[in-house]
């Protein structure tokens, strides 16, 4: 079973991230003083577009494998489905902690649950 990124789950998660830097932008501008605070919100929003769009092709490349008894990584690390201690959901990510507490962060995913859910249940 394959796990690969959404676009649109992209696009949303760098929407919300924009939201926090622009008000962030804002607080800042507002909390020296400065007259211009409309600049805060400009400039948070310009960050995070740039960004996004710079980092798009690498990040929806994230691909993961769950097979033969192990989950492989984007990077192609192997984790063996025995070695993997926690599966968790937050905001189109899904986390996996092993027992030695790498932790790794499946991104992107249009249902975490789901992927959450197929990862769990392998491992049983």
């Amino acid at each position: 079973m394959k796990f690969t990124p959404d676009r649109q789950t992209y696009i949303r998660s760098n929407t919300r991230l924009a939201a926090g830097a622009m008000v962030i932008g804002v607080l800042a501008l507002w909390l020296m003083g400065d007259p211009h605070v409309w600049t805060g919100a400009i400039g948070g929003l310009a960050a995070i577009a740039l960004r996004g769009w710079y980092l798009m092709d690498e990040a929806l490349a994230e691909e993961w494998e769950l097979a033969d008894g192990r989950l492989t990584c984007a990077n192609g690390r192997i984790i063996a489905l025995a070695e993997i201690e926690k599966v968790r959901t937050m905001w189109g990510l899904v986390q996996v902690v092993t027992k030695s507490g790498d932790k790794y962060l499946l991104k992107n995913m249009p249902d975490p649950e789901r992927v959450a859910s197929a990862i769990d249940a392998a491992r049983r």
